[in-house]
């Protein structure tokens, strides 16, 4: 694997020290950063930024040197856009992000492992996806 793609629920468990989840997510996140490089994504940054006032403070949270930044694949675009008709089509509801279609795609076209809590939609759309989830 190329790396790890950090889901924002892991990232912001631990940057708000969530009294319930804080302790997991933070040692999977040192854990595979101690195998793989640290990825994230638009979508992921876009998620996180809601919690800042000034994008040099979301920087400063997400460093460079620790998270990779990796543009969206054109491939997990349409990969992304065929699981959440999927998902629609069995019922799923319309308020239901396309973005979390997209970082499942984005790490299935890019052979990324993906960190995250919300494993269940992924593994059923991402079958082949590598996942690290509790």
């Amino acid at each position: 694997m190329t790396g790890a793609l950090v889901d924002s629920n892991i990232i912001l468990d631990v940057l708000t020290e969530d009294p319930v989840w804080f302790e997991w997510s933070s040692q999977a996140l040192a854990q595979a950063a101690e195998r793989l490089p640290i990825v994230i994504n638009p979508i992921i940054y876009a998620e996180v930024s809601i919690r800042f006032q000034r994008i040099e403070e979301l920087d400063d949270a997400l460093p460079p040197a620790m998270f990779r930044r990796d543009a969206l694949p054109w491939e997990g675009g349409f990969l992304s856009g065929k699981c959440f008709r999927s998902y629609r089509r069995q019922g799923g509801m319309r308020r239901s992000p396309l973005p979390d279609f997209y970082i499942g795609a984005h790490a299935a076209v890019a052979g990324l492992t993906l960190l995250t809590r919300d494993a269940a939609r992924y593994r059923s759309y991402f079958p082949k996806l590598v996942i690290i989830a509790p």
